[in-house]
């Protein structure tokens, strides 16, 4: 049994307080000598045990609005695909619309693998600042686009800025947030997705309405929505600091100590004295970098079931939800003859649903536990998405209908597929997080997220409601696959620390 431990007052010194970049202070711009000498240290225990306070909230809020960008990207661009499909200048086909959001996933595998190696080499602040750059430029500049071809080359570009995102965001709030409330916050993070999809059915209706504005003009301004909100997003995160477990494993001690005390002297003030540390120190063996061999080696050698069971989880829901949303617009104008400014309409209560799945069902991903909860939701959204399948095949089903279908369908689903990042954050020593989750992601979207939207944008092309119902069974088949693989090879991560499910690679042997 472990035992408290605590520890001795610091001597006195002065509080450090969190600067935007550019300030002096230790560990807030990044910059810090590298020591090679083997140290113990109790840091991530420190973290580990501190109770929620404003901090957190900063840290969620300010970091978490990636997944509303991600979400207000895609509901734009499914809102908005008959708008994009109509315009004059554009003038795409249905198979061009699903080639546009395929190119969108291709440019966020690249961005992710990219920005996900330097993320774990140069630290997590600064390429949350980099990505989220990246993605204000290109997607400002989709709003300008004058052709298919340069529709998805910004595409492209602004899906670079979201996978990028992905790997430095995630590696920042598991090792910022408390382990005994890791589950609960990472899934409603990445379900605020949902958040930003809600803007961007609502942000439609408006842009979309030919009595407000002419919709050639509002498509194209739909896309400064997401430029605007990532503006206010700089200005948070400067004052977001970098992650001390990083900072620790770099040799760079006296920066993360000096983070830590900050964070535990803040949370003090609010919430009174801390709890004890718990858990014995750690000793590191410092280094710069790992190299991508030893990444290699560390997942499908070390961790081969682990590797294996991300992998299933990010591809199979990465192919149902860029399949089906993607181009449910396209379903809704082609069967149901629904106008594209009525789209918002139907996407908004989708969205909705999508975002209440992790924010009320995360708390149990913590205490009922991970391999329950995470086998459980994707199964109910296979079953689930069969019968929707079949009834849409049959005719059985009004617009109304199928999208009340789907809301229930993703209000599991949501919750699993925020679950699968969870997962492959957890799986992997600290070392190598960020290019963990940017590989399983890539693979993932790429085997599901790329196939998915260029498939279905063919088969609703085709006009056949039995075809594309077969690529709905398609889907339900995955998620089921990827729930019993979860059963098989889930492993327990609920309120233990990052260090003890994954052992850092510069930890030194006991």
């Amino acid at each position: 049994m472990r035992r408290p431990v605590r520890r001795s007052e610091p001597p006195s010194r002065p509080i450090v307080t969190f600067r935007p970049v550019g300030g002096s202070e230790p560990g807030i711009s990044g910059e810090g000598p590298l020591s090679a000498e083997r140290f113990t240290t109790d840091l991530p225990h420190r973290l580990d045990r501190l109770p929620w306070s404003r901090f957190h909230w900063l840290v969620v809020v300010a970091l978490g609005v990636t997944w509303v960008l991600d979400g207000l990207e895609v509901t734009l661009v499914g809102s908005l695909a008959g708008a994009i499909k109509d315009s004059p200048s554009l003038r795409l086909t249905e198979t061009e619309v699903g080639l546009t959001a395929s190119a969108y996933l291709l440019g966020a595998v690249g961005g992710a693998l990219f920005f996900g190696w330097l993320t774990d080499r140069v630290g997590r602040k600064k390429l949350f600042t980099l990505t989220v750059l990246v993605y204000l430029l290109a997607t400002i500049a989709t709003g300008f686009s004058w052709d298919f071809w340069s529709f998805a080359l910004f595409r492209f570009l602004t899906g670079a800025g979201i996978g990028g995102e992905y790997a430095a965001v995630n590696s920042a709030i598991q090792e910022l947030i408390p382990a005994r409330r890791r589950g609960t916050t990472d899934l409603a993070v990445n379900g605020t997705f949902w958040g930003g999809a809600a803007m961007g059915a609502a942000a439609s209706l408006l842009l979309l309405d030919p009595q407000v504005i002419n919709p050639e003009l509002g498509w194209r301004l739909a896309f400064g929505v997401g430029g605007a909100l990532s503006l206010s997003v700089l200005l948070l995160r400067r004052y977001i600091p970098e992650s001390p477990r990083w900072l620790m494993t770099h040799g760079r001690r006296a920066e993360a100590d000096a983070i830590v005390r900050d964070i535990e002297e803040r949370v003090e003030r609010e919430k009174g004295p801390l709890p004890p540390v718990v858990g014995r120190p750690i000793t590191i063996d410092p280094r710069s970098h790992t190299t991508l061999g030893e990444v290699a080696r560390t997942m499908f050698r070390t961790y081969p079931q682990r590797a294996v069971l991300g992998l299933v989880l990010m591809a199979c829901q990465a192919f149902c939800y860029n399949a089906i949303f993607f181009t449910y617009a396209l379903v809704l104008t082609n069967f149901y003859g629904i106008e594209s400014a009525s789209i918002g309409w139907y996407m908004l209560p989708f969205a909705l649903g999508n975002l209440m799945g992790p924010l009320l069902l995360g708390h149990f991903f913590d205490t009922v536990g991970r391999r329950v909860m995470i086998t459980g939701t994707y199964a109910l959204a296979g079953v689930l998405m069969a019968a929707t399948g079949f009834a849409f095949a049959q005719g059985w089903l009004s617009a109304w209908e199928q999208t009340l279908a789907w809301t229930v369908i993703f209000f599991f689903a949501s919750a699993a597929a925020s679950a699968a990042y969870l997962t492959v954050g957890e799986s992997f020593p600290l070392e190598m997080r960020a290019m963990g989750i940017a590989l399983f992601y890539a693979i993932g979207t790429l085997v599901g997220g790329v196939v998915g939207p260029a498939l279905f944008g063919w088969l609703i092309e085709g006009g056949d409601r039995v075809d594309i119902a077969w690529g709905y069974g398609l889907g339900a088949a995955l998620m089921l696959a990827a729930a019993g693989t979860e059963w098989k090879l889930g492993f327990a991560a609920e309120g233990r620390s990052l260090e003890e499910v994954a052992r850092p690679l510069s930890q030194a042997a006991d």
